[in-house]
């Protein structure tokens, strides 16, 4: 998935609440040149659809600022929420156009059903969530499928044994554990004592 934002440069010496008062988000924008950084204003109205269609640091977002001499792929790197009424208030954008590969943490999707669970009795146990990758900035993928139908119970599934799309590598311990089929959980009772009180 890519999707497009329009933004502007944000004009010196402009306040950060005056322009959340007016309808506009600050973000900065990194890695487009060099070490340099660009202050930008996004709308809020677009934030808010930008992060119910985008993943930090997973889903390619084309910025496109007019008063700069500079369109280009980012990733968003981070996003700043207003401590308790939840609300974003800063984004960070990093530019990804001149970069040969990326890292990014890609959810994982668990298809299938266990053979431990169906027959066996197991309950499956996710460990990871999301999986961190390297690859071409052009191939991100918006989810990885796992399979977990061949799993018995007691079987547990690693990093290095899911098989990722082509040019995509995991980055960390390969031999991290993804999933599990486990004994389901007996909980214990505690024994109740019973007194007979005779009643008069």
């Amino acid at each position: 998935m890519e999707l497009t934002v329009e933004c502007q440069k944000r004009p010196e010496g402009s306040k950060t609440r005056a322009l959340r008062r007016s309808g506009l988000i600050p973000a900065v924008l990194y890695g487009h040149n060099g070490s340099e950084s660009v202050a930008l204003t996004v709308e809020a109205k677009t934030v808010q659809q930008l992060l119910k269609d985008a993943s930090i640091n997973n889903t390619l977002i084309k910025l496109n600022i007019p008063d700069l001499p500079w369109n280009g792929k980012t990733l968003l790197r981070e996003v700043q929420t207003h401590p308790w009424k939840g609300y974003p208030y800063h984004l960070s954008f990093f530019s990804i156009s001149t970069q040969d590969s990326v890292e990014v943490e890609v959810p994982l999707n668990f298809v299938g059903e266990s053979v431990g669970v169906k027959m066996e009795g197991g309950v499956l146990d996710l460990i990871l969530s999301e999986l961190q990758v390297k690859c071409k900035p052009d191939s991100i993928p918006e989810s990885i499928d796992i399979d977990i139908s061949p799993l018995h119970l007691g079987e547990s599934l690693h990093v290095n044994q899911l098989t990722l799309p082509e040019g995509v590598t995991s980055v960390g311990e390969e031999e991290r554990v993804v999933a599990s089929i486990v004994s389901p959980r007996v909980e214990t009772q505690p024994q109740e004592t019973e007194t007979q009180e005779a009643a008069e």
